[in-house]
């Protein structure tokens, strides 16, 4: 578990490992056609999902404008959106008015799976309701992403991800007792709720191809998802009558657990969850006795003197490097890792054995490093088969299949339907 010297990787492939595109790789899911009305994260990692997995993901995008997520430059590359549309196609559309409504149903009918995050009440109001969807094409799934939920007191409320981090409990969880609560530093709520967004899409859509059953609506809030993650909480309430608040790293369930410093200034990540975890990191650090110690004897004695052991445990990391500390824990079994950030992961001996980070090929960027699929199927995997499509890019194809031809197209164009 150790670290190599930086110096010693000299000779090792490139921080990422490279691939080109697998244009016309098959994929599991070849056949389901999928359009994502959605804009931003959670949406998009819906069918980001879908996309990796060989499902043919329609971005329906705003003429001249198209995703939002597309104005997330860093360095002035749209990284956010060359990462999570990956795999998909683009289509402009102006759905609000007459002509724009009946071309997107004729999309419609040819699609199993619809997303959309519009605010609850404002598909029906451009006369695109369920309903309206079912009519077109019975057998739809329909994910529909929210802040709240379809239904309830705050379903017409703003519906942001920091907004839903910070009234689902994790805030409040997330931090250090002294500071104020802490939102998390990317899209958490976004991300989690598109990857149950996913599952429960193949769950419906698994029900209309067993059951011969109808489409349904998924009504997938991004409070609902982040709240769900953590855990008996509520049941934690109701048998102390405490919330579970700030505790930095520690942990309310197991000791000793936490970020350590070491003594060149680099971190470490230390959990000794189980009962024979603890006896060997004693045993490490020369201190069998405490085991012995009433206050440490088990993990219900180690939590309630939290305190006193997480010293004890910091006192001893910071004697050792960061590469010192992590060769004696391996040694003697003990469960442990270093903290890496972006930049040590890229060139850490793990990302390049797994292959963690690929890298591809970029118009802007030359090559765009990111990860790969996940998760990993031996007998159907994923594959990366096309860059993230220009707006608009695939206007000809998609249009042409529904028998509209270049003129009609160059028509539509002029008046901004397309």
């Amino acid at each position: 578990m150790a670290v190599e010297n930086p110096d010693e990787r000299a000779g090792m492939p490139g921080p990422a490992t490279a691939r080109e595109w697998q244009a016309g790789a098959p994929g599991p899911l070849d056949g389901v056609r999928v359009l994502d009305l959605s804009r931003l994260v959670a949406g998009n990692i819906v069918s980001h999902g879908l996309a990796d997995f060989g499902a043919e993901v329609i971005k329906v995008e705003a003429p001249g404008r198209g995703d939002d997520l597309r104005a997330w430059k860093v360095a002035g590359v749209s990284a956010y959106w060359k990462v999570y549309a990956r795999n998909k196609k683009s289509v402009t559309l102006d759905y609000r008015g007459d002509e724009g409504r009946a071309l997107l149903l004729e999309l419609v009918r040819g699609a199993q799976i619809l997303i959309e995050n519009f605010v609850p009440g404002r598909l029906e109001k451009m006369g695109l309701s369920p309903e309206v969807l079912h009519e077109a094409n019975p057998a739809l799934v329909i994910v529909r992403v929210s802040g709240w939920g379809q239904t309830g007191p705050w379903a017409s409320r703003p519906g942001f991800g920091s907004l839903v981090e910070a009234a689902s409990g994790f805030a409040a969880m997330n931090g250090f007792p002294d500071r104020p609560p802490v939102l998390p530093p990317l899209a958490l709520a976004d991300m989690i709720a598109g990857l149950q967004g996913t599952s429960a899409a193949m769950i419906a859509l698994r029900h209309v191809e067993v059951n011969g059953g109808r489409g349904q609506v998924v009504d997938l809030s991004l409070f609902e998802p982040i709240h769900s993650i953590l855990g008996p909480e509520a049941a934690i309430l109701a048998l102390t009558g405490r919330p579970t608040l700030r505790q930095g790293s520690l942990a309310p369930n197991t000791a000793p657990r936490n970020v350590y410093e070491c003594s060149d200034g680099r971190f470490v990540a230390l959990s000794a969850s189980m009962q024979s975890m603890a006896e060997r990191l004693f045993e490490m650090m020369g201190r069998p006795e405490l085991i012995e110690d009433p206050r440490f004897a088990t993990n219900t004695d180690r939590v309630a003197n939290n305190a006193a052991i997480d010293a004890i445990v910091a006192e001893y990391i910071r004697g050792y490097t960061q590469a010192e500390i992590l060769e004696r824990c391996e040694a003697a079994g003990v469960t442990i890792g270093p903290v890496l950030d972006s930049a040590d992961l890229r060139d850490h001996p793990y990302a390049h054995g797994r292959g963690v980070i690929v890298e591809l090929p970029d118009e802007e960027a030359g090559r765009l490093p990111m990860h790969d699929v996940v998760p990993r199927l031996g007998e159907s995997p994923g594959a990366l088969r096309s860059p993230a499509p220009s707006l608009g890019q695939h206007n000809a194809e998609i249009y042409g299949a529904l028998g509209i031809d270049d003129g009609r197209l160059a028509e539509l164009a002029a008046r901004g339907v397309i």
